[in-house]
């Protein structure tokens, strides 16, 4: 079945437009100009877009600009989009060049066959809402967009925030179920000194509590925008009315309260806020991986690795051996916490590629930022509900290990002297003999002079509450 068509004119051209389509001939030329990832705009970008779009509709009836018909009208479509009609015909793809004028055309054409057909137009017919005159007006894609990424970082950052915060909750829980087992803890993978099992799992919580502060501060670079600057910051084309107004109706509009920027032309051209977001997000995936680290280390065996704890089995470890079972869910976290970081790398040099007024590298940059987002917030869900609210500790282990290990001759430093402590570390390692069991057998100290120094309360800080 052959579509009915419409013809559409640009500066390059003319295309044809299927006549359902509320997208126009900027969209469907970018569609395919930039057939890169095959993923579109992400949703909330979307929706950031047309919260944009409907402020700028508000501010310019305001400022006297546009009429309350075609106004009311715009509106109404923005309020659509928002609430998730009309998103299959947002074509163009997440990575774009034209500093993001294919994702804002793509907005305007949208928004506005969608008001036509609103004010009982024929889509296409722009003599009655045009996508640049009205939807864009006093408007440019280069402060549309940057400020659209940074509505959509505050909208997703508070999902990846609360799962943090489970999950520093999950791991406090179990600093304290671990808080009366003793354990051997060890550096550069080598036997050590002492600890509580609690007091790992309560490091863990504490780094990811400094993490969720870290996040939140950068975030706050996000509050400040350049919209009113139009193309360089200069504010051509816009109204004083406009200037003055449209900032707080975004913040109205978004429930954020925005700022604009003091310096439009700085705002405009220069991203080095998304680079500290990006920062203190790849600083969160390092430290999520290393956690995953530890408990693939701490769990390892059953029979032949450390095995102080034991990780919720959550599927068969292997095609080929029967019984096996795998840390998939630390696995995961640390591949996602590649994935960030490589994220970050790209993001960095996106925003230092950026030449005189204007940055065209936003597209990638976004599209990168925001599935750093994405994929932290899915990795540290699973760490926290499929992981670490169902590990069990395997205290007697702990026992062995604490037993066999030279380590505790460091306790006995201040009631034996280094040089002996040392003698007798050389003695176990050599003869297999617990270092209690040679302690004794010297006449060192009593046995019960050993049992108060290797108490638990004796070896080991309390854990800040």
């Amino acid at each position: 079945m052959v579509k009915d068509m419409r013809t559409e004119f640009d500066s390059i051209g003319a295309l044809e437009i299927p006549e359902e389509a509320y997208y126009g001939v900027q969209s469907l030329r970018a569609k395919q100009n930039f057939q890169i990832t095959g993923r579109r705009l992400h949703p909330q970008f979307i929706t950031s877009l047309v919260k944009i779009k409907k402020a700028a509709a508000i501010t310019n009836f305001e400022a006297g600009k546009l009429s309350q018909e075609i106004a009311d009208a715009i509106i109404k479509s923005c309020d659509e989009i928002a609430e998730g009609s009309l998103r299959e015909e947002f074509i163009v793809d997440a990575i774009q060049g034209g500093a993001g004028t294919s994702a804002n055309m793509n907005g305007n054409e949208v928004i506005a066959n969608r008001a036509i057909e609103l004010l009982g137009g024929v889509k296409g017919d722009y003599t009655i809402v045009h996508p640049n005159d009205h939807v864009n007006m006093a408007q440019s894609t280069n402060d549309v967009i940057p400020t659209a990424g940074k509505l959509t970082v505050l909208t997703m950052l508070p999902g990846l925030i609360d799962e943090l915060r489970k999950l520093e909750k999950e791991l406090n829980k179990k600093s304290i179920e671990f808080d009366s087992i003793l354990k051997m803890g060890r550096t550069q993978l080598q036997d050590a000194v002492p600890m509580r099992l609690g007091q790992s799992f309560h490091a863990f919580a504490s780094v990811v509590a400094r993490d969720i502060t870290r996040i939140k501060k950068a975030s706050k670079e996000m509050i400040t925008v350049n919209l009113g600057g139009t193309a360089i910051g200069s504010a051509i084309n816009v109204s004083p009315l406009y200037m003055g107004r449209i900032v707080p109706n975004l913040s109205k509009i978004t429930g954020i309260t925005f700022m604009q920027a003091d310096d439009l032309f700085d705002a405009t051209q220069n991203l080095d806020g998304f680079v500290t977001v990006s920062s203190a997000l790849k600083t969160c995936a390092v430290n999520l991986s290393k956690i995953c680290n530890d408990l693939r280390l701490l769990s390892s065996g059953p029979r032949t690795g450390i095995h102080e704890i034991n990780l919720p089995a959550k599927q068969n470890g292997s095609s080929i051996m029967p019984g096996k079972v795998n840390p998939v869910i630390p696995e995961v976290v640390t591949q996602v916490a590649y994935q960030v970081i490589g994220h970050d790398i790209t993001i960095t040099m996106a925003a230092e590629a950026g030449q005189m007024e204007l940055n065209a590298f936003e597209p990638v940059l976004f599209y990168d930022l925001f599935e750093s987002i994405d994929q932290l917030r899915g990795a540290v869900s699973t760490l926290t509900e499929n992981c670490i609210s169902g590990i069990t500790a395997n205290k007697e282990e702990c026992k062995k290990h604490l037993e066999a290990s030279v380590g505790i001759s460091t306790a006995l430093c201040p009631y034996i002297g280094y040089k002996k402590a040392a003698d007798i570390a050389k003695k176990s390692l050599k003869t297999g003999m617990k270092v209690k069991e040679l302690v004794l057998k010297e006449g060192l100290l009593t046995e019960g002079e050993l049992a108060a120094i290797l108490e638990p309360a004796h070896l080991t800080q309390p854990m800040h509450a």
